[in-house]
């Protein structure tokens, strides 16, 4: 049997898997990704793509592919429940930040626009990405076995197309292989929670519906008929191109026995869902799958991480499935660089567990609590488990009468409608998690809080731990992102007016750890320009103070002010967040680049 030797094995070629691959090969760490599935994902599975992934993808440089194929914003947020397309429109949610209100406070909090892009358009793009960069991504290759001593991790792959098996020995390998991940079962990661909680079915397919849909652009589409109360109704229809390619998602219990899954029996109920017989229908397939509530106990054994969904399994609801994975590769994919290049520590990747973990449980119970509130609104429509359909209807039209029990009926509905913004408008969810690690240094502040919901609405903060804010600058006549101005697989120190020793203090630490580190003076005169001062109202530090950002864009410590010893107080932070000694680089680290940023 032949043996190959890699930096990072990478099992699983979904969005975590290639997204890890794209970043390892940006920052110069040999890996080698294997799935056992013959390409990228053949349906489109997940969809809805957050502001914080897009970022991901604008520092890889890939976000114009993604927006280019993508279902913009604006066609994604007139969530509608109705009894059929054609039929009766029960209720309508402004969602995935498309109200007005809301509209600013996603257009405040990142240069990027959430978007609707399916998994099956998406993955391509992102391999593409990897593929440009260098990785080495092998499909129809299967993990047979892997096991991992003190300093390598063993693994035998099978080629599917040949039969031939080699053994690949890595450093560091991540399991993201999915929601029957085999490195989490070979390595015995133990989850906490409940799998099987719900069966669902999905059907691919081509419906023109153009007529009930253009008016009401929409990502999901709820249709609830009477005599059907099983959790979310009859039928949601995803969106995968406006508005003749769909999704139709729809659950059953099986103490009731498995539902005809044969095309004829799924068209027929795409048929009664839509509700106008002469719409043509074409199934393209048809796939099953269960809800799950589990996360890891740990994300982290020895030299092997899981990523994605080996690492946390939940319901669709809030989008978050595929954006947490790519955020958890984001993550992981800096530090690893880093301790391979000998720039830090091996404790650094203790880290990764400590953020992430953190991050999958919240993902999980806000995605399984989403799905439990939507009972109120099968209730205020009236609807319940045996009813017969002629009860059903009539429970319709009494919610739209003009009496005592209709409008008892029609506030609760609309106090069940503002509920479900915590399932399609948790813009705080979304954006706003915040690390506590060794891989952060506090600055001894308390956190103020906010006067609003924190799943609701996103709080922009400087705290250590918590995601650079996004404000816009001026460049050489050019409008650029504070986030344009970090990552790339870099730390940087951003000060402002007065606080150029921070940059010299930079430049001579960078020398001495042997790193890349980016410089940024942010004021008015200065090379990035706070033309409005919007960075004046969030930096919350002194014009001489400074940031260390971290290659993720977390903030990994700040200085309100100028501080006695710049480079002896960034040299301490640096030596603290990276796990080494403060006197010089690490056995094998690189020559130190200190650089003002583009």
């Amino acid at each position: 049997m032949s043996a190959v030797d890699t930096e990072v094995l990478v099992v699983g070629a979904g969005p975590a898997g290639l997204s890890a691959a794209a970043l390892l090969a940006e920052y110069g760490v040999r890996s080698i990704t294997v799935s056992k599935h013959p390409g990228t994902a053949n349906s489109p599975r997940a969809h809805i793509t957050n502001q914080r992934t897009m970022e991901v993808f604008r520092d890889l440089g890939l976000e114009e592919r993604v927006r280019a194929v993508a279902v913009p914003n604006e066609l994604m947020g007139d969530n509608v429940w109705a009894t059929s397309f054609a039929g009766r429109e029960l209720a309508r949610l402004k969602a995935w930040g498309t109200a007005p209100l809301r509209q600013q406070d996603y257009a405040a909090a990142s240069p990027t626009a959430m978007c609707n892009v399916p998994q099956h358009v998406l993955e391509p793009l992102i391999l593409d990405g990897a593929r440009e960069r260098g990785a080495d991504v092998r499909f129809s290759t299967e993990l047979l076995h892997i096991w991992q001593t003190d300093d390598v991790v063993h693994a035998v792959v099978r080629d599917h197309n040949t039969g031939v098996e080699q053994t690949i020995r890595s450093r560091y390998a991540i399991g993201a292989d999915g929601g029957r991940s085999t490195v989490a079962k070979k390595l015995g990661f133990q989850f906490d929670g409940r799998s099987g909680l719900g069966h669902a079915v999905n059907v691919w397919l081509h419906a023109d519906l153009t007529r009930y849909t253009a008016h009401r652009p929409s990502t999901l589409y709820w249709m609830c008929q009477p005599g059907n109360d099983y959790w979310i109704g009859s039928g949601t229809f995803i969106c995968v191109r406006p508005w003749d390619e769909w999704v139709m998602v729809f659950m059953y219990d099986p103490a009731e026995g498995r539902p005809d899954m044969s095309e004829e029996a799924v068209t027929a109920r795409a048929a009664a869902v839509i509700g106008d017989p002469e719409v043509a229908i074409t199934v393209k397939s048809i796939s099953e799958w269960q809800i799950n509530h589990l996360v890891a106990r740990e994300f982290r054994r020895g030299r092997v991480f899981l990523a994605g969904d080996a690492a946390h399994r939940h319901p669709p609801a809030n989008g978050l499935g595929t954006n947490t994975s790519i955020q958890d590769s984001y993550n992981l994919a800096w530090k690893l660089a880093f301790v391979l290049r000998g720039q830090a520590g091996p404790e650094l990747l203790d880290s990764y567990d400590a953020e992430r973990r953190p991050v999958g449980r919240q993902v999980v119970d806000r995605a399984m609590k989403s799905v439990e509130d939507m009972r109120p609104m099968s209730e205020a429509f009236g609807f319940h488990p045996g009813q017969s359909s002629e009860d059903g209807w009539r429970s319709v039209d009494d919610l739209f009468a003009d009496t005592a029990s209709g409008r008892r009926r029609r506030q609760a509905l609309s106090e069940a409608i503002d509920l479900q913004n915590f399932n399609f408008n948790a813009h705080g969810v979304e954006l706003g998690q915040r690390y506590d690690s060794s891989a952060v240094v506090p600055d001894g502040t308390m956190d103020a809080g906010s006067d609003r919901d924190p799943e609701l609405y996103y709080q922009p903060t400087t705290r250590p731990g918590a995601h650079l804010p996004h404000v816009w600058l001026e460049h050489c006549n050019r409008r650029m992102s504070t986030l344009d101005i970090t990552g790339r697989g870099r730390f940087t120190v951003v000060t402002g007016i007065g606080g150029q020793y921070w940059l010299d203090a930079a430049e001579k630490v960078a020398a001495e750890f042997g790193i890349e580190l980016d410089g940024v003076l942010i004021g008015p005169g200065s090379e990035y320009l706070d033309v409005v001062g919007d960075w004046a109202q969030v930096r919350e530090i002194d014009e001489r103070g400074c940031l260390l950002v971290r290659p993720d864009r977390h903030i990994a410590w700040r200085s309100h002010d100028h501080g006695d010893d710049a480079v002896g107080m960034l040299r301490s932070v640096l030596a603290a967040v990276l796990h080494r000694c403060a006197d010089g680089p690490l056995s094998g680290a690189s020559r130190g680049v200190y650089r003002e940023a583009p």
